[in-house]
C-alpha cells in the first residue's frame, strides 16, 4: 500500500508540474515549431536540394530550440505571476526538488517532440535513424535551455532573458560561420555531427563530434548548476 500511495503521489507531482511547465503559451511555441520545421521541409523538397541526415539535422535544429525556448525562459515569471514562489521557496531542498524535477521533464517531452518531427521527416524526405536524430539535437537544446534557465535565475524575467538569449544565439550563429577554423571545431555550438565536412579524416571526425558533445553536456550542467545555486537567494525573487 505504501509503494501504491508513493507511486500515486509522484505521478501527481509530475502531472502537476507538466501543466505548469507546459500551460500558457507552450502550445503556440510547439506550433511555431512545427510550422518552421514543415516550411523548412517543403522548401527543401520544392529546391530538390540534397537531402541527408545532415540537412535533416540542419532543417530540426531551429525548432528544436524553440521547443526549449518558452519551458525555461518563462518558467520562474510564470511562478511568480501564479504566487507560488512562496510555496515553492516553502518546500525543503526546493532548488532540486521542484526546477531540477521540471527540467528533466521538459527535456524528457521535448526529446519525444524530437521523435517525431525526426520521424515526418523520415516519412517525407529521407529515412533517417529517429532516435539518435533526437539525441543528437538534445545536446544543443541543453546548452542553450540551460544557458536560458541561468539567465531567467539572474534576470527574473521572461522577457528580459529571451532577449538576451536572441542577442546571444545571433551572436553565437554569426560568429561561428564566419569564422572557418571555429566551423568545423568542438567549440562550435551549432556543430552538425551527420554532415561530414570532406577535407576531414572520419576519424579525426568521430573524435570532434564527441568532444563537442562533452563541450555542451559540461556548459550545460554548468549552466544549470548555475542557476540552481542562483536560486538560493530566495530573497531575490519574492
Amino acid at each position: 500500500m505504501a509503494l501504491t500511495k508513493y507511486i500515486t503521489i509522484v505521478t501527481g507531482v509530475i502531472r502537476y508540474n507538466l501543466k505548469i511547465i507546459f500551460a500558457g503559451k507552450f502550445f503556440w511555441f510547439l506550433l511555431a515549431a512545427f510550422a518552421f520545421f514543415a516550411f523548412f521541409m517543403f522548401q527543401q523538397a520544392w529546391n530538390r536540394s540534397e537531402t541527408n541526415e545532415g540537412s535533416i539535422y540542419s532543417l530540426l535544429l531551429f525548432p528544436c530550440l524553440l521547443l526549449i525556448f518558452y519551458p525555461v525562459v518563462f518558467g520562474i515569471q510564470n511562478d511568480e505571476d501564479n504566487r507560488i514562489l512562496e510555496i515553492i521557496f516553502g518546500i525543503p531542498n526546493y532548488r532540486y526538488k521542484v526546477w531540477g524535477l521540471r527540467m528533466l521533464m521538459v527535456y524528457i517531452a521535448n526529446y519525444f517532440i524530437l521523435v517525431i518531427f525526426a520521424y515526418i521527416a523520415r516519412l517525407l524526405l529521407y529515412p533517417v535513424n529517429i532516435f539518435e536524430m533526437a539525441a543528437q539535437l538534445i545536446f544543443p537544446m541543453l546548452f542553450f535551455g540551460n544557458l536560458a534557465f541561468m539567465f531567467s535565475t539572474l534576470t527574473r524575467s521572461g522577457n528580459g532573458t529571451a532577449v538576451i538569449m536572441i542577442i546571444l544565439g545571433l551572436v553565437f550563429f554569426i560568429f561561428m560561420n564566419a569564422n572557418s577554423s571555429i566551423s568545423h571545431s568542438y567549440w562550435n555550438v551549432f556543430l552538425n555531427p551527420f554532415s561530414i565536412p570532406r577535407d576531414i579524416h572520419p576519424m579525426i571526425w568521430q573524435n570532434t563530434i564527441l568532444k563537442s558533445r562533452l563541450f555542451l553536456l559540461i556548459a550545460g550542467i554548468i549552466f544549470l548548476m548555475t542557476g540552481l545555486l542562483n536560486l538560493q537567494k530566495r530573497e531575490k525573487f519574492v
